[in-house]
């Protein structure tokens, strides 16, 4: 009976929602309750109120969206007779209706995300055996050295902790290769791995020949160890000394949990927070995902593996046959396999790894190409709405994360559908200045605030459609690639540890200073048509205000791609730790100030003032869980003298095996210094103070980006005319 009262309820709910949509009012009516809606939103966004309040406001927003769904199928379509307008004005109109289904599917996983998990620490007596898994291909010997070391020093007990480098980099197929270089280049590798494993304590492993990319490696992985669990890590993702006591707890509470996944910490910033100077006050890229969309999955049992910082149970993965291989993005593929089987997921929102992240925007490109390429695979062979054992909330969590990945098409759209108008007088939208306001205006707007609702201090306004307008260039033909040829993409590695010793353009930053060009042409048109054609002057103002947007989008992308040179890899991790810095066999007290992958900014105290550049020296520290001092070598980079204090700046010169140990200490043991650094930049600047800094930002990497394209051109010609 109450079964029958909730479809009853929702009945009448429904019915009342599509007589409000549907109502015939006139224009300023509209006007009328567009405001009211806006207004109402903003002050509970302004009194910050939660809960249900959160809700309301989501569902008048809704309506608004709706209201202008009903209003853009029924009104403003082009006549079919009309070829040249319907064409470009349905595939506008499909691009929008993309865009409102994204938003609805975002509204179902994350209106009302679980909260962070509390802690779960494991209990001493029932801890499960575990295999740590590091699949590498051709990653220097330096990161894996860090990596391996950091989770051998993982609190555990030893006899239930096995660190496995699962090496396709000197598979036999290489060290047999025909090209002698390939070959030798292999050969060496493996010998300079097995001795690195051998004096860390860390089983070295490769195989035969290199099927399957990374499933491929992990499944032979699982054929050579015995643990109950499995951990993953990349092998630039170095984990924190808690990682396995915050996760692997959560097995013992559900016999059918599968999988504890855990976000991805980034210590270097992507290109377009590198290039954009917004690494240390924005929040980044991947923390609306890893900080709300996970979140969100998770209360609908669909968190999905991402491939590192993860731990698995092996019975699961025995049932379903490994880890998936039949796409390019092993893990999501493998987490969709476990969940039509009747396996439950978990996600803990704290970071428990720190890693690396493409520096330089090809290879940000390439990453993200081979993401949207596996999820499409994913999409045309596993095709998760009709996927037998899936609960219907799961099918709608699966398909968000996928057609997400579609987006290259309506960003493309968008951008070019004004100059429809504004070069060739086409009318793909049929509607006036007035009705605009009324209905589009309104509508963008509301879809703003719900945005900034949903997610927050994770993601200010206007970084989403940068993020995405930069990446549809070229990730348009790499999906388009994919549905005609599912099974052509191959996997592949990432670059990871770059630096750019000078300032440049990106080598593929020719097509972003094009369209410019073209959008900015069309500026100037819109300016032209406003005064040469004052009847037509509302509908040249609105598709000129919408160029001008797209203008300011891709004139900042002019900065994205123009790389500013940074020979650090990795930023600093601010530390606050003591230690005893040693010269000469004399001991001065010392702080730690901050560390990064190759090196240590240190406060000395009493320290001499003619101290050297490349002097080596000693750093000498109590390790975690240690109860007695070691020491690091170094050697002295720079020296500046505070008074009392000289802050020397330290490169790291591990010799041994140990000293990558007491180097991976410094830098990933303690997981909250990467939870107080996230803690640090995220806040919400709200849509006026976001939009007004969005605007800055673009009127200067704007110039700048033209700056360097001004530099391409005179360094070309002086090629020119010196060859």
């Amino acid at each position: 009976m109450r079964h029958i009262g909730t479809i009853l309820l929702w009945a009448l709910v429904s019915a009342l929602v599509m007589l409000v949509i549907t109502l015939p009012i006139n224009l300023q009516t509209q006007l009328i309750a567009s405001i009211a809606v806006v207004t109402f939103m903003a002050v509970i966004k302004v009194l910050r109120a939660e809960g249900i309040w959160r809700l309301i406001a989501l569902a008048f927003g809704t309506a608004v969206v709706l209201r202008y769904v009903y209003w853009r199928t029924t009104s403003t379509l082009p006549p079919l007779n009309q070829l040249e307008n319907f064409i470009p004005g349905f595939l506008l109109y499909l691009a929008e209706m993309y865009s409102v289904m994204m938003l609805a599917l975002s509204l179902f996983v994350v209106a009302m995300p679980l909260p962070p998990r509390k802690s779960r620490l494991a209990e001493e007596g029932r801890l499960p055996s575990v295999d740590v898994f590091v699949p590498s291909y051709n990653e220097d010997i330096g990161l894996l050295a860090n990596t391996l070391a950091a989770a051998k020093a993982m609190d555990y007990p030893a006899d239930k902790l096995t660190v496995w480098l699962l090496d396709d980099g000197g598979t036999e197929q290489k060290r047999n290769a025909a090209a002698v270089i390939e070959a030798q280049t292999a050969e060496a590798r493996h010998r300079e791995l097995q001795t690195l494993c051998r004096d860390l304590g860390v089983n070295y492993l490769t195989r035969a020949r290199n099927e399957h990319a990374k499933a491929g490696n992990m499944n032979n992985g699982m054929q050579h160890s015995t643990g109950e669990l499995i951990a993953v890590f990349d092998a630039d993702h170095a984990p924190a000394r808690d990682f396995l006591r915050e996760t692997v707890g959560y097995f013992a509470d559900d016999p059918k949990l599968f999988l504890v996944q855990t976000p991805h910490f980034f210590l270097n910033p992507d290109p377009l927070e590198r290039n954009l100077r917004t690494f240390e006050t924005m929040p980044s890229e991947n923390e609306m995902f890893y900080g709300i969309i996970q979140r969100g999955l998770d209360k609908w049992n669909a968190a999905f593996f991402c491939g590192s910082a993860a731990v698995l149970r092996r019975i699961a993965l025995n049932e379903a046959g490994g880890f998936s291989g039949l796409s390019i993005t092993e893990d999501c593929e493998t987490a969709l396999a476990l969940h039509s089987r009747g396996w439950n997921s978990v996600y803990v929102d704290k970071p428990l790894i720190a890693g690396l992240q493409p520096a330089t925007f090809a290879s940000f490109i390439g990453q993200r190409s081979r993401w949207a390429q596996g999820m499409m695979q994913i999409l045309r062979f596993r095709f998760p709405l009709f996927k037998r054992g899936l609960s219907l909330a799961q099918r709608l969590c699966y398909m968000s994360s996928m057609l997400f990945w579609l987006f290259p098409f309506p960003r493309t759209i968008f951008l070019f559908a004004p100059l429809f108008y504004l070069f060739f007088d086409l009318e793909i939208f049929t509607a006036s200045g007035g009705e605009f306001l009324g209905y589009t205006l309104a509508y963008m707007l509301v879809n703003l605030m719900m945005q900034n609702y949903l997610y927050g201090s994770f993601r200010w306004p206007w970084i989403s459609e940068l993020y995405e307008y930069v990446q549809s260039v070229h990730l348009l033909p790499a999906v388009v690639s994919v549905m005609l040829n599912p099974t052509k993409p191959t996997f592949k590695v990432t670059a990871k540890d770059e630096s750019i010793r000078e300032s440049r353009l990106s080598e593929i930053s020719r097509p972003f200073f094009v369209i410019f060009a073209v959008l900015f042409v069309a500026f100037l048109m819109s300016i032209y048509r406003f005064y040469s054609e004052p009847y037509k002057a509302d509908v040249t103002f609105v598709v000129g205000g919408w160029n001008l947007l797209n203008l300011i989008i891709a004139g900042c992308a002019l900065g994205v791609v123009s790389e500013r040179s940074e020979r650090a890899a990795s930023r600093r991790v601010t530390v606050k730790r003591r230690c005893t810095f040693i010269i000469d066999g004399r001991e001065y007290p010392s702080t730690l100030e901050n560390v990064s992958a190759n090196g240590a900014r240190v406060q000395v105290f009493g320290l001499e003032p003619d101290l050297a550049t490349g002097a080596r020296c000693q750093l000498r520290f109590t390790p975690y869980g240690a109860h007695y001092e070691e020491a690091l070598p170094v050697d002295v980079r720079n020296v500046e003298n505070l008074g009392s204090v000289s802050a020397v700046g330290c490169r790291f010169m591990p010799e041994v095996a140990r000293h990558h140990s007491l180097v991976a200490d410094l830098i990933f043991a303690n997981s909250n210094q990467w939870s107080d650094f996230q803690v640090s930049r995220r806040y919400n600047p709200g849509l006026f103070r976001g939009t007004l800094w969005f605007l800055g930002i673009a009127l200067y990497q704007t110039s700048r980006g033209l700056l360097y394209f001004a530099r391409s051109l005179g360094g070309a010609r002086k090629g020119e005319t010196t060859s």
